[in-house]
């Protein structure tokens, strides 16, 4: 798994929070947020569907929280910037359905403690998890999806802080950037893709000059060069737009919300879910090791994978793959590491993270622009370092 090729281009997007499926991401964290701050033990899995003046809320949630639910959508919605019938979704007006239930009794037991076959917590599903880090930014994300965030992120800040310079930026957007590498470090940006809902009257310069002014915000000037490709609405026009132009669903982006494509991924969605769902919690741990890895020096790019059986406490497979960027003699001896270092069970996660009372952030936060490559959130802290370097220290 070590070959990859010293010159190549590799392409990664992002979309930002007005996108369909990231409403439908933020209306399902919020909801787990309202739950969580009422009732720490809420088991939520929310999936949430948006299309032309609808919101259709779905799902499972056992809770001691008293949420209204609709409230909760029409919110979000408006705070994205869907408040105007003439963008075909407002939130003030569309139709909001709720279709909830409580959790299954069977998947209950296995994933609480003191229940079923098991006294530890348990996974709440069986499958893989997987977690990466690179030395490629300073924020050891990959630099394809890191800066293709970026650039949707700042518009949309830009269309929300200066709305009388940028009236004509609606909330939908997708950006895309092609990084150039050699000797696997990225080198320069090859390609920009840009895609911005806009208003019907905007010239085709005023919008490249927002578009340009975003990407000039946060690409750093020494990866764009006079060779930097740019492709700015390329279909021409883009009013129609968010869930009016496409139904968006909870967890339609899933390698948008990792590692951009550069990474495996278990397959499992990220946003709705409590943290009981390892598909969440475990992905979330899987990238707090691998940054801490590669935090400390063991490696300057690091893939881990956790494997879980339903119900069952301890991951049932532990695999770390360095690239041949290790520096101990095979990475067996990581997977030792990390299994003496940091506590995987679900129980674990939770509390290492701090996953049932978040403070300083929220799980509406997680979905748009991506889950991982920002301080805010507890994986993204690399406090473990000195544990890791200690725990290593007998193998170098």
């Amino acid at each position: 798994m070590s070959n990859i090729r010293t010159q190549y281009i590799f392409t990664s997007e992002s979309v930002s929070e007005g996108h369909p499926d990231k409403v439908s991401d933020q209306i399902s964290d919020a909801i787990l947020d309202a739950c969580l701050k009422q009732d720490p033990e809420s088991r939520v899995a929310v999936e949430t569907l948006c299309t032309t003046q609808l919101i259709v809320i779905s799902g499972e949630i056992t809770t001691r929280a008293v949420v209204d639910y609709e409230k909760i959508a029409r919110s979000i919605a408006c705070e994205i910037g869907y408040n105007d019938p003439k963008l075909g979704f407002d939130g003030n007006t569309c139709k909001v359905e709720v279709f909830i239930h409580t959790q299954s009794p069977d998947i209950s037991q296995g994933v609480t403690a003191g229940e079923g076959l098991h006294k530890e917590q348990g996974a709440g599903d069986q499958g893989m998890m997987f977690g990466y880090a690179c030395n490629e930014t300073d924020a050891l994300m990959p630099a394809p999806v890191y800066y293709a965030h970026r650039i949707v992120a700042e518009l949309a800040r830009m269309r929300k802080t200066m709305p009388e310079k940028y009236p004509f930026l609606r909330p939908d957007a997708k950006s895309q950037i092609s990084m150039r590498y050699v000797n696997n470090k990225p080198v320069a940006i090859d390609t920009i893709v840009v895609s911005h809902q806009h208003d019907e009257n905007v010239s085709k310069e005023t919008l490249e000059d927002a578009i340009h002014t975003a990407v000039g915000n946060v690409i750093p000037a020494a990866l764009l060069t006079d060779k930097t490709l740019y492709h700015i609405n390329p279909t021409g026009r883009f009013v129609l737009g968010g869930p009016a132009g496409d139904t968006g669903l909870t967890g339609r982006k899933i390698i948008v919300d990792t590692y951009g494509g550069v990474s495996s991924h278990g397959g499992g969605a990220f946003s709705g879910k409590d943290p009981s769902k390892v598909d969440r919690s475990a992905a979330y741990m899987a990238r707090y090791i691998a940054k801490n890895i590669v935090a400390s020096g063991l490696a300057d790019r690091c893939t881990i994978q956790c494997a879980y059986a339903i119900g069952v406490a301890k991951p049932v497979s532990i695999y770390v793959n360095t690239f041949d960027t290790g520096k101990l003699a095979d990475d067996g001896l990581l997977e030792k590491i990390v299994s003496e270092v940091f506590d995987m069970t679900p129980a674990g996660i939770i509390r290492e993270l701090k996953l049932k009372t978040p403070e300083g952030w929220s799980y509406n936060q997680t979905a748009s622009y991506g889950h991982f490559g920002r301080s805010i959130f507890p994986w993204e802290q690399t406090s473990r370092t000195a544990d890791l370097l200690k725990a290593a220290a007998k193998y170098l």
